[in-house]
C-alpha cells in the first residue's frame, strides 16, 4: 500500500498541485498564528499531538471496508505532506522575472525561495545565484526527499511520521516568515530538524555523489557520516555542488533551472530505488 500511495500523490502532486490548497503547511498557520509562547517541549508536544491524532484515525480506520478507507486516508495525508506548491509559483514567478529582467520581482521571490536560511549579506551575483540553487535543493529534500524517507520507513504507520516531519517543517516555515529570530530559537525547531533530517540527508547525498564527481564527491560523503555538527543545509547543498559543476553556469535563469533539473533527477532516482527495493521485499 506505501508504493501504490505514494505513486498516487506523486503523480497527482505533478499534474495538479500547484498551488496551497493542498498543503500541509497553509493548512496549519491559523493554528500557529495563535501560538504566543515557545519553547523546545511546546513543539515537541504539538508534534507528538499532529502525529497522535494522524495514529489514531487510522488504527480506528483499519479493516473498514476492505481497507480502501484507508488507503484514501493515507493518500489524502501524502497530498497534504508531500510537494511545494506554493512554493513552485514562487520559483515560476522568479523565473519569469529574472526572464524580463525584473531585478526588483526577483530579489523578492529569492527571499521567498530562501526563506530559511536566508541570503548572505554583500554576495555578489555568482554567491548570489549559488545560493538560490542551494535554496531549491534544499526546498526540493524538505518537500520530496524528506517526506519520501519518513512515508516509506514508517511502513504501516508511513503517514504517522510523515505527518511528524510536515509538522516541524510547517513549524519551522511559520516562525522564519512572521516569528523574530530569538522566537525561533527558543522553539527549538532548528535543533530538532538537525536531529531529524540527519539519517534522510546523508540518504540522499548518496545520490547527489554518485550523480557528480565520485573521486570527490564520496569521500566528501563519507566525512559527513562522522559529522554530527555541521548543518544538514551545508551537508546536502555541499555534496549536490559537485554534480552542479559539471554544468556550471551564471545566468540568472539558467543557474536555477539546473539546480532544479538535477533535484528532479535525483527524487526520480529515489523513486525507483525504492520502487524496486519494494517490489523486491513483496516478492521474497
Amino acid at each position: 500500500m506505501t508504493l501504490f500511495s505514494l505513486l498516487l500523490v506523486l503523480g497527482w502532486e505533478r499534474l495538479f498541485k500547484m498551488g496551497e490548497h493542498w498543503q500541509l503547511d497553509h493548512r496549519l498557520e491559523p493554528f500557529f498564528r495563535r501560538r504566543r509562547h515557545f519553547s523546545l517541549w511546546r513543539t515537541l508536544a504539538m508534534t507528538l499531538v499532529a502525529m497522535l491524532v494522524v495514529l489514531v484515525i487510522i488504527l480506528s480506520l483499519r479493516g473498514l471496508f476492505f481497507g480502501v478507507v484507508q488507503l484514501l486516508f493515507w493518500i489524502v495525508i501524502g497530498l497534504l505532506c508531500i510537494g511545494a506548491g506554493s512554493v513552485r509559483l514562487h520559483y515560476h514567478a522568479y523565473l519569469k522575472a529574472a526572464s524580463h529582467g525584473d531585478a526588483n520581482a526577483c530579489g523578492a521571490m529569492a527571499e521567498e525561495l530562501t526563506l530559511i536560511h536566508g541570503m548572505p549579506v554583500e554576495c555578489n551575483q555568482q554567491e548570489t545565484l549559488k545560493e538560490l540553487q542551494n535554496a531549491l535543493l534544499w526546498i526540493n529534500y524538505r518537500f520530496y526527499l524528506a517526506p519520501l524517507f519518513w512515508f516509506v520507513v514508517g511502513g504501516v504507520y508511513g503517514p504517522v511520521l510523515l505527518t511528524g516531519y510536515a509538522f516541524l517543517r510547517a513549524w519551522q516555515s511559520w516562525l522564519a516568515k512572521h516569528a523574530t529570530p530569538l522566537e525561533r530559537a527558543r522553539s527549538g525547531i532548528d535543533r530538532i530538524l538537525h536531529w531529524v533530517d540527519w539519517l534522510p540527508v546523508r540518504l540522499a547525498g548518496v545520490a547527489y555523489a554518485l550523480l557528480g564527481h565520485g573521486e570527490r564527491a564520496l569521500p566528501a560523503w563519507f566525512a559527513a557520516l562522522s559529522d554530527v555538527r555541521r548543518p544538514q543545509y551545508q551537508v546536502l547543498t555541499h555534496l549536490a555542488q559537485y554534480s552542479l559543476e559539471r554544468d556550471e553556469r551564471w545566468d540568472s535563469v539558467e543557474t536555477p533551472r539546473i539546480a532544479v533539473a538535477l533535484a528532479k533527477k535525483v527524487s526520480l532516482v529515489i523513486v525507483v530505488v525504492v520502487a524496486l527495493l519494494t517490489i523486491y521485499g513483496t516478492l521474497v
